[in-house]
């Protein structure tokens, strides 16, 4: 499998609505950074969906190296 490309030194704050569906980038190559716009389409990478539990402010990785996707863990900070 090929390797994610890092669309950011930091993760994405963005505000969530409860019950709403995200689809978070996992190639890094989207143009509406941290979510999918297709640009995966014939590679290895799928998006990766996330379901609001509750309206707030959440962190999506940026780095594509969170072992918690789609939100950040904090492996911006060691890669």
């Amino acid at each position: 499998m090929s390797k994610p490309t890092r669309a950011a030194d930091t993760p994405y704050a963005v505000d969530v609505e409860a019950g709403k569906r995200y689809f978070w980038c996992a190639c890094g190559q989207s143009k509406t950074q941290p979510f999918c716009d297709g640009a995966h389409k014939g590679g290895d990478f799928v998006p990766v969906k996330y379901v609001a539990t509750a309206s707030q402010q959440v962190f999506f990785c940026g780095c594509k190296a969170t072992a918690s996707p789609p939100l950040c863990d904090g492996s911006h900070k060691a890669s």
